[in-house]
């Protein structure tokens, strides 16, 4: 009669630890993204700013704390900027980025990303020099994270360009004490 039950309770198991598996594979990496304004009205060599809040796909991990405390060991792993409207934007006419990471209210900030070389002839889009020197544990607990980009214009342009800055973060199961 136990036999019976046994056989049931193993696949079971198997399957409820698998499930677990496969989700922390997928958690491990997950991107926070935020489109970012740069104003027709900055002028070439001057240092601008544009601020938004990020969004991440699983918001479970921001708001509330839910999953939060499930990871550990946060940090960038990869940074992008993307040009979106007009999604043919030369970003060659920015000369630098960086990319700052901080609380909803502007306190605890960190930058996360940079480009000081960006080409004249860049594209509309391109990779951008990480900093993962830096963990994120604290932020991605946070229900809002702003991302601030400090910018400089090589060359101005006749409107506003909205650009996505596109971060992938990578984290560790938080083992339970």
């Amino acid at each position: 009669m136990m036999r019976r039950y046994l056989i049931p309770i193993v696949i079971l198991t198997i399957l409820t630890g698998g499930c677990a598996m496969y989700q922390s594979i997928i958690k491990s990496s997950f991107p926070y993204t935020s489109s970012l304004t740069v104003v027709s009205s900055a002028q070439a060599g001057n240092e601008y700013s544009a601020v938004n809040i990020a969004n991440s796909f699983d918001q479970n991990f921001s708001k509330s704390g839910n999953n939060a405390d499930r990871i550990t060991l946060v940090r960038v792993i990869s940074a992008k900027l993307r040009a979106d409207d007009p999604s043919d934007y030369n970003i060659g006419n920015l000369s630098s980025v960086k990319i700052f990471l901080s609380k909803d209210d502007g306190t605890d900030e960190m930058q996360v990303a940079q480009r000081q070389d960006i080409t004249a002839n860049a594209g509309n889009e391109i990779n951008l020099d990480i900093d993962n020197s830096k963990f994120l544990d604290q932020l991605v607990r946070e229900p809002n994270i702003k991302v601030r980009m400090v910018y400089k214009v090589r060359k101005t342009f006749t409107r506003d360009v909205s650009l996505h800055v596109i971060l992938d973060l990578s984290a560790y199961p938080n083992p339970k004490d």
